[in-house]
């Protein structure tokens, strides 16, 4: 069977249908030869796979698409329900782990891939949430994220946390309905959000402000060791001109971290790096920070130049090293 490019969801959707137990899609990009090579394997698979219904996406030509499904790198593959619905995600060139899992799912029932979750063992779910819960010193399991809460009770969570300028992690229960399910069982709590502090579970919501109001809440926290405006203050300032990308000049992750890192080498700038999918507290705090919610972002001195359409104006407009002067380039 052939693999089919797809340029939008309208067009994803129309490979679904009656017949359609699963759908395998790739997101790539040309100038990423180890995604380029990855869409070489998806064809190869493909033969081998009838029943399999497979398709591959140009992440720079569909960016809408990929933030959909959370394909914020590439190569990152999408295994898909019947009616399009997200059932596992693989990250990264493996070819190994591309064949495996798509034999595995390939040879399940209907009825479990329709649901939107591939059954784990219980012992390896269990492994699963013991590493999740203790992955950060404080973890809060919510719907959404610290930068954008998804309920009215995250929220709240969110703000108790970053009252006291807790360093902590969290973990989207929306992304991932097996971790959803089972941390319920797992932790005999059957709400979110939840708090675990080193592995132990502090409780929700209610539980958090009791704490708070009893003056108990700062107490429990870790200190960490420097607020994360201060770590991002320090960040900005590493180098006189500093790039923060997806990837490394050498290996960008993303076709606009390229393209920036492109335009800087042809005026011989020099700068510093850092890759922000190397860093989530990073990645989301420096949105808020510099109030510019995508990447790439350039910065002067610590001040925001802006990102990829800025830079190209400024490069195109003979104006970015005069935006960049005084730098030591």
């Amino acid at each position: 069977m052939a693999v089919t490019e797809v340029s939008s969801e309208a067009e994803l959707h129309a490979l679904c249908d009656n017949k359609t137990r699963l759908i395998v899609l790739l997101f790539w990009a040309p100038w990423h030869p180890p995604s380029e090579n990855m869409t070489k394997v998806l064809s190869v698979i493909a033969q081998k796979q009838p029943s399999v219904t497979f398709a591959q996406a140009n992440a720079d030509v569909c960016p809408g698409l990929a933030s959909q499904y959370g394909a914020d790198e590439v190569p990152f593959v999408v295994f898909c329900g019947s009616k399009g619905q997200k059932i596992d995600t693989l990250a990264g060139a493996d070819p190994p782990k591309l064949v495996e899992k798509v034999s595995f799912l390939a040879s399940r029932p209907a009825s479990e891939l329709t649901a939107a979750v591939v059954a784990t063992p219980k012992d390896d779910i269990t492994e699963k949430l013991k590493e999740l819960t203790a992955a950060s010193d404080v973890m809060l399991f919510m719907k959404g994220s610290k930068v954008e809460p998804f309920c009215k009770f995250s929220k709240e969570a969110v703000a108790l946390l970053n009252k006291y300028s807790a360093e902590y992690s969290t973990f989207d229960i929306l992304e991932d309905k097996e971790v959803r399910e089972q941390l319920k069982e797992y932790s005999q709590w059957k709400t979110y959000p939840q708090l675990y502090i080193k592995g132990k579970l502090i409780g929700g919501i209610d539980i958090m402000k009791e704490y708070d109001e009893d003056g108990e809440l700062e107490e429990m926290l870790p200190k960490a060791e420097a607020k994360l405006e201060d770590r991002l203050k320090e960040l900005l300032n590493k180098e006189p001109v500093m790039l923060f990308m997806k990837g490394c000049p050498d290996e960008p992750r993303c076709g606009f971290s390229g393209k920036i890192v492109g335009i800087l080498n042809e005026h011989s700038v020099k700068f510093g790096t850092f890759d922000i999918l190397s860093d989530e507290e990073v990645r989301q705090g420096l949105k808020t920070y510099s109030n510019w919610p995508t990447y790439p972002q350039l910065y002067s001195r610590g001040k925001l130049i802006g990102g990829i359409d800025i830079v190209r104006e400024l490069a195109e407009e003979g104006s970015l090293l005069e935006e960049l002067s005084g730098t030591g380039m």
